[in-house]
């Protein structure tokens, strides 16, 4: 099984390709890395970019799935409309990319991608971090956006039950 994962955003979207199964047993990080496109770019060009490199990525990783965060929207003071809307239309990217080319799509709210991965829905960025990188045993910390989609694909693995995460230790050491 293989998944393709996106954390959206229409200035830095976050990917990672995950395998289910490595020569360890457990999850592999196949490749991951970050779309950056510049702010002076206008939105519709981003979002062209953006499904150009939706559609280049599943065909060169030939995913079973793919898997997106939601855009979270908060409340009260805590309200995100703006980027919300700015998220909502980069996933709409990914889902209309995927649509085209027949892959099936898994969204997942960002707490539940942080309880799946840090067993902790209000975990912080830092912390999602360097859990992802030891979970899937990655020499350096993935930057922020990256690790996030990695995150994504992790949770969709394991609510598929293709990932046994409870039974992947932590690396002795690393702070969290």
């Amino acid at each position: 099984m293989r998944v393709l994962a996106i954390d959206p955003g229409t200035l830095r979207m976050g990917y990672g390709v995950l395998d289910a199964e490595s020569a360890s047993g457990g999850p592999e990080a196949d490749d991951y890395g970050v779309v950056a496109l510049p702010a002076s770019m206008p939105i519709e060009n981003r979002l062209y970019q953006l499904h150009t490199h939706i559609l280049n990525m599943i065909h060169v990783f030939q995913p079973d799935a793919i898997a997106v965060e939601d855009p979270f929207v908060g409340r009260g003071e805590r309200a995100f409309a703006k980027s919300a809307l700015a998220i909502g239309q980069a996933q709409a990217v990914v889902l209309i990319g995927a649509a085209s080319q027949g892959v099936p799509v898994y969204r997942y709210a960002p707490a539940t991608v942080k309880r799946s991965v840090a067993d902790y829905g209000g975990a912080t960025k830092e912390q999602v971090q360097q859990i992802t990188a030891s979970l899937l045993g990655l020499r350096d910390t993935p930057e922020s956006d990256a690790a996030d989609a990695l995150a994504v694909g992790l949770c969709c693995l394991r609510e598929m039950g293709t990932d046994d995460l409870a039974s992947r230790e932590i690396t002795p050491g690393k702070e969290l």
